[in-house]
């Protein structure tokens, strides 16, 4: 089964009904070519000099750039999209909060072979989340066209309501095709992976991910983005990638104060009590 596309002014409620039944969905032309072509200016000085992985999982011809948020003005802007913030809304509402899981370029070269199957949420330690809890959703930004040719994503849409720890081979999969400026969203259940760069041309991508609040992030954002760098960041960035509770009572500071204090105190709510902190309503209503 071929990943399903809508266009750029889906609502999100039609996206989060496709990724339910399919675990993925690609957003054609979310943005112009040329804010992907601002991307890649701004990620210049480290895509010359990050090496490639260490291994088959990461990949030994495919470059990793992570701390998107510090780096690039522009991926601040990508992991504010209305429409992408829109779905993760709909897609993870049943948790209290969620935030930024990790931010990553990743450029396949040329050579480079496909990536093991797997699932995103197995960085959790291999835990065995129940099939109707998904835990993360995520974005994959198209900052070249994908195409089966130069490695495009290879998935298996449904694959989120499957047992967990499966095998599959890539011929098992499809290839999620998109032109330049358009995002895949996917579950952190969708069995999925990086295919086979046959081309003689650098397949990249902007890997944004969202999980539940209550879950440690892969990439650790308050590492990532240096004190110098938050301080200047809009109250809404910095709650979505973790200065805030990720539950009613989850990352506090000391007293029961807002974690946005560490770096923002102008923006606190700790005033308001830790009920409105936390929103305790909303976390008795999961009881």
């Amino acid at each position: 089964m071929p990943v399903e596309h809508v266009a750029a002014d889906a609502p999100p409620k039609k996206i989060a009904k496709i990724l339910d039944r399919d675990a993925c969905c690609i957003i054609d032309r979310l943005v112009s070519p040329e804010v992907m072509d601002r991307v890649r200016d701004e990620m210049k000085p480290w895509l010359e000099e990050i090496p490639c992985g260490p291994d088959d999982f990461t990949g030994r011809k495919t470059q990793r750039v992570g701390g998107l948020i510090a780096r690039s003005q522009t991926v601040r802007e990508l992991v504010e999209n209305p429409a992408v913030l829109g779905t993760v809304e709909q897609t993870l509402s049943h948790a209290s909060n969620f935030h930024v899981h990790l931010t990553q370029t990743i450029a396949i070269g040329a050579g480079e072979t496909g990536q093991d199957i797997h699932r995103d949420q197995w960085a959790f330690d291999f835990f065995p989340f129940p099939d109707s809890y998904q835990v993360q959703c995520n974005t994959l930004w198209a900052m070249s066209d994908f195409s089966e040719e130069n490695g495009a994503t290879r998935v298996i849409p449904g694959s989120h309501k499957l047992a967990d720890k499966l095998r599959f081979r890539e011929s098992d999969t499809e290839p999620a095709e998109m032109e330049k400026g358009s995002v895949l969203l996917y579950m952190g259940g969708l069995y999925h992976g990086g295919g086979t760069n046959k081309s003689d041309h650098v397949r990249t991508g902007i890997n944004v991910t969202y999980a539940v609040g209550w879950l440690r992030q892969e990439e650790n954002q308050y590492l990532s983005v240096p004190r110098e760098v938050a301080k200047d960041l809009p109250e809404s960035l910095l709650r979505l990638i973790g200065y805030a509770q990720g539950a009613y009572a989850l990352g506090y500071i000391d007293d029961l104060r807002d974690p946005i204090e560490a770096v923002r105190p102008e923006f606190s709510r700790t005033r308001s009590g830790l009920g409105e902190l936390g929103d305790l309503d909303k976390a008795k209503e999961r009881l």
